[in-house]
């Protein structure tokens, strides 16, 4: 299967408006995963990125104001535990999701013991997938607002 280059994105339209866009990145080496989120949120107006390691994401990270990161769980190299690293070191932190054929209470534990949004079972269920990614993105606008409003009222305040 066709490997996506770093940083590739699916062309959704944006939402006009002030409505801010829901932007999502799949972190994957394997290309079922993007083609299967795609699937899922294709036809929605949400900005839907692609990177296949660690290093493609953090080039995506650094180029777009991301929402929800969709991370598996193995990278090769890497893991979903180095992408929650990198993004927390990020001005606007993405919530991040981790997928895994195996999403078992133990990997399900350690993710949100570390401060991970959720976690999701491959093949995705749309019905699951898109609860959980409407929800951290709620939470990533949430906290973003809060911080903008946060930094306007110590500008006012000097």
């Amino acid at each position: 299967m066709r490997q996506p280059p770093a940083g590739e994105t699916t062309a959704i339209p944006s939402i006009a408006g002030p409505t801010p866009v829901l932007t999502v990145l799949s972190i994957s080496p394997l290309e079922e995963d993007h083609l299967s989120l795609e699937a899922i949120v294709g036809h929605s107006t949400w900005a839907l990125f692609k990177a296949c390691d660690v290093v493609s994401a953090l080039a995506v990270l650094q180029q777009h104001e991301i929402s929800v990161a969709l991370c598996e769980r193995d990278l090769r190299p890497g893991t979903w535990i180095d992408v929650l690293e990198h993004i927390n070191a990020l001005p606007s932190v993405p919530s991040l999701i981790v997928t895994s054929r195996l999403a078992d209470d133990r990997l399900w534990s350690e993710a949100l013991n570390r401060g991970v949004w959720d976690v999701l079972a491959k093949p995705f269920d749309r019905t699951e997938l898109l609860r959980s990614v409407k929800s951290a993105w709620h939470h990533w606008h949430t906290q973003t607002h809060m911080r903008a409003t946060a930094a306007k009222l110590m500008k006012a305040a000097s």
